[in-house]
């Protein structure tokens, strides 16, 4: 059956930076993978050794699940690499202030909400993580809250790929399994599947 995504909690991880592009998320060299297994442990590769500091570097962020993020993340090219490798790291939901447009629906193909807050809000937000890395926060599509502890925080998704995701809608391959008897029913239908012969 397909898996309804209601809300997500876990703790977070902190990234509040802006215009931050696929090819940081997940370097151009990795894309040469035949599967999108072993994505995740590159996932930020080059910033992580360029910053030591980098919180996908820090021990107490390493179990998050919930990013933290600024404006448009996610921008440049379309690679669906980028939201593999986040989902592979272990990050099922995404807060920024905003996303770009690919990335977003590449997100939602795989179940990984992405909300919009405001900028206030996220640096409450990435400040209250920062603090206490074991806060819990949670992501609630069905009241369009975050909750990190004593903080509530509103956040915008479009109804429609919120609809999907807490319908189940998102997940086509599930939807393709709930339906096997209506597809063999259908297949069996059709000439060229069936020993047709022309």
């Amino acid at each position: 059956m397909p898996q309804q995504i209601r809300s997500i909690t876990g703790t977070g991880v902190p990234l509040l930076l802006d215009d931050i592009d696929t090819d940081r998320i997940i370097p151009a060299r990795f894309l040469r993978c035949v599967t999108f297994d072993g994505l995740g442990e590159h996932s930020f590769e080059d910033d992580r050794q360029q910053d030591p500091g980098h919180p996908f570097n820090k021990p107490e962020f390493r179990e998050g699940s919930v990013l933290v993020a600024g404006r448009n993340f996610g921008c440049g090219s379309s690679r669906e690499h980028a939201p593999q490798a986040l989902m592979r790291w272990g990050i099922k939901a995404i807060v920024a202030e905003s996303f770009a447009e690919i990335f977003f629906g590449n997100c939602g193909a795989l179940g990984i909400p992405c909300v919009r807050a405001s900028r206030a809000d996220l640096e409450k937000l990435a400040s209250a993580v920062a603090a206490d890395p074991t806060l819990p926060v949670t992501v609630d599509l069905d009241v369009l809250q975050v909750i990190a502890g004593p903080l509530t925080c509103s956040i915008e998704m479009p109804d429609g790929p919120r609809k999907s995701l807490m319908t189940g809608n998102w997940d086509f391959l599930g939807q393709l399994l709930e339906g096997a008897d209506a597809v063999k029913t259908t297949t069996g239908k059709l000439p060229y599947m069936s020993g047709f012969k022309a």
